[in-house]
């Protein structure tokens, strides 16, 4: 890249061949409409499509697009972790590949660390497009997890959430090898 990213999107990607050209047309469009230079870390969890071979055309064609690729799967938070370690942004974006949150969210969670916010997640409101099957565990598993955690952490985030560098250090500072990076950070939320 020529210049120091202003922004870094960290996306850990599994098996995700069907969502990655949707996910990439989204987040360019989000890309091209931050103020400053953007890397976007493309994280390869092991996956067994073709994923890895989608990624390597994007970077190919998009000079903002780095990847990292693991040659097996070592899971969600140690991929996330990768790409922390990787970010050289003032500001780190988290999302997951499979579009359940909405990249466009990004402008509005940008404009709250201009407000001062130096961690800012998204919240779900709503569920409609997955079943209950899927519902009913997420609504258990943040239930469980807000009573049992010493932190308060809010209904229904997920890892959709952007960080500030001074945060991403002193994660990256951490020498926990397995990781909540929901559970270590300190939460502000819009």
């Amino acid at each position: 890249m020529n210049d120091t990213p202003k922004y870094s999107l960290v996306i850990p990607i599994y098996n995700e061949e069907e969502n990655i050209a949707e996910l990439y047309r989204r987040i360019s469009a989000v890309m091209d409409r931050l103020d400053g230079p953007v890397e976007l870390i493309l994280i390869n969890d092991g996956s067994r499509d073709r994923s890895l071979e989608l990624l390597r055309e994007l970077h190919e064609k998009d000079s903002r697009i780095c990847y990292l690729s693991f040659a097996r799967n070592f899971g969600h938070q140690i991929a996330v972790t990768a790409g922390l370690n990787f970010s050289t942004g003032q500001v780190v974006v988290i999302m997951d590949g499979d579009l359940q949150d909405p990249p466009e969210l990004i402008i509005d969670m940008v404009e709250q660390w201009r407000q001062g916010y130096q961690v800012v997640y998204a919240q779900r409101t709503q569920r409609r497009q997955e079943g209950w099957f899927k519902r009913l565990p997420a609504y258990m598993y943040y239930r469980i997890l807000r009573h049992l955690a010493d932190v308060d952490i809010p209904i229904d985030t997920g890892d959709f959430c952007l960080m500030d560098r001074c945060v991403v250090d002193v994660l990256n500072a951490m020498p926990e090898r397995n990781r909540y990076i929901r559970g270590t950070t300190r939460l502000d939320w819009f």
